[in-house]
């Protein structure tokens, strides 16, 4: 009998077996097995009846499904989270319908928000979304506040008594868990005072713009930053957004000082009660043309008098990276932080966080030191800036390091002017009709 053939007794007992059984059958021998299904006795050659049953059925049951999570079941709770970030991996901080680039930190944190069941849905609008501060792609914050409502393991009335936070969901720990190192879930508070939002809830933002001196002189910077301080129209040191339909572009400056930070590096340290669309950038750029000479303290004056530019000359703003949400400052909020305010164990879970914040900022550090040590080497004889090229050529300082080349200055008061405030508010309205008659 060939080595192929199949007993008779075997043979018989396939014509009992059914569909699924044969296929996998025929698989088995498909792939070179040459054992016999476990349904035939080696022995008896006789399908064990009970064995095949249960493949059956296992192979005809359903996949279960996964078990919708039942928020109903749960009392949700209106909160403010105080969080930090690195911002040079993201696309700025607000959240996006449109797809963009990079992701942005409100996307984020909302997605890990949702993986962990605090939020019916990744959209802001579900949760009564609200933030602080917006921040630009590149842009990092130390204390950005959002508010929102999320799930919570107490009902309305435990909420209210601050004897039962112990009970709650460990907020901080669950997040920081789901984010990555460089967003950082620092405090949460519980019981926010009535009617608050962190947008306007806000006193007022703290930011801080990072800058080497070299080639600056910071007294004239000085000079120039104490102009912003006080009640002015900042149009000339935004960027107009048409979609806002801004009118009224006054804004307050508590203070603008030039601070000393570390080693060769300082600080523009502004605080404000509210700015517009790239403010601060504008603010540290036209510092830095006073800063290398090309404009006098007085040009700051100058912009802020609109009489004088009714709309904004064309100038480039500082680059983004060296800006720094350093504080928002809230009146009566009770912040709950893992040092003092929780339990051991989400103390040990967020000790655990931090070690892997701590080997991020190691490696950051390390990587600053090599690039220094690379410098050292490369670096060694200093080029002079004008070497080689147009006497009256030079480059204007961004706070990039690279800045942007010009043969010859021309001064703020000989360019040319941007579209006024009502230009772009009515383009933009004649290119919504546009759409909507589409």
């Amino acid at each position: 009998m060939s080595s192929n053939s199949v007993p008779a007794a075997q043979a018989c007992e396939y014509e009992k077996w059914s569909k699924k059984q044969l296929i996998r059958k025929i698989q088995e021998l498909e792939t070179g097995s040459t054992s016999n299904s476990p349904e035939i006795s080696t022995s008896t050659g006789v399908a064990k009846k009970s064995e095949g049953a249960a493949m059956e059925n296992a192979s005809t049951k359903p996949l279960a499904k996964k078990r919708k999570f039942d928020f109903t079941k749960f009392s949700t709770r209106f909160v403010a989270f105080r969080f930090a970030y690195m911002g040079w991996h993201y696309n700025g901080l607000n959240y996006q319908y449109d797809p963009t680039p990079l992701p942005t930190v409100e996307e984020v944190i909302l997605q890990a928000m949702s993986k962990a069941k605090l939020v019916t849905d990744c959209d802001p609008v579900a949760s009564g979304f609200s933030r602080c501060g917006r921040t630009d792609k590149g842009v990092s914050a130390l204390n950005q506040v959002i508010s929102l409502h999320v799930r919570s393991s107490l009902n309305k009335e435990q909420q209210a008594d601050s004897t039962n936070d112990a009970r709650e969901i460990p907020y901080l720990s669950i997040l920081n868990a789901l984010l990555p190192p460089d967003i950082r879930i620092t405090a949460v508070c519980l019981r926010p005072p009535a009617n608050f939002d962190a947008r306007f809830s806000c006193s007022y933002r703290h930011y801080k713009y990072l800058f080497s001196k070299k080639g600056l002189d910071l007294e004239k910077m000085k000079e120039a930053a104490k102009m912003y301080e006080g009640v002015h129209d900042f149009r000339n040191f935004c960027k107009i957004d048409g979609s806002k339909q801004i009118t009224n572009f006054f804004r307050e400056v508590y203070s603008a000082k030039i601070e000393h930070q570390d080693g060769d590096f300082y600080v523009f340290d502004l605080k404000g009660s509210a700015f517009l669309w790239h403010q601060v950038r504008c603010m540290v750029a036209v510092l830095f043309l006073v800063g290398q000479g090309l404009e006098a303290p007085s040009v700051v004056q100058e912009l802020l008098d609109i009489s004088r530019y009714p709309s904004k000359p064309l100038f480039e703003m500082a680059n983004d990276l060296p800006l720094v949400l350093y504080d928002c400052v809230f009146p009566e909020m009770e912040w709950l932080t893992a040092a003092k305010d929780f339990d051991g164990a989400q103390k040990i879970k967020l000790m655990r966080e931090h070690g892997k914040f701590n080997e991020l900022l190691l490696e950051y550090q390390l990587r600053a030191h090599i690039a220094a040590m690379v410098g050292e080497v490369f670096l060694k004889e200093e080029i002079k800036e004008n070497s080689g090229a147009h006497p009256n050529a030079g480059t204007i300082n961004l706070g990039d390091g690279k800045g942007r080349n010009y043969k010859t200055y021309v001064p703020i008061s000989k360019r040319e002017l941007g579209d006024d405030v009502e230009t772009v508010n009515a383009r933009h309205r004649e290119k919504q009709k546009r759409k909507e008659k589409n």
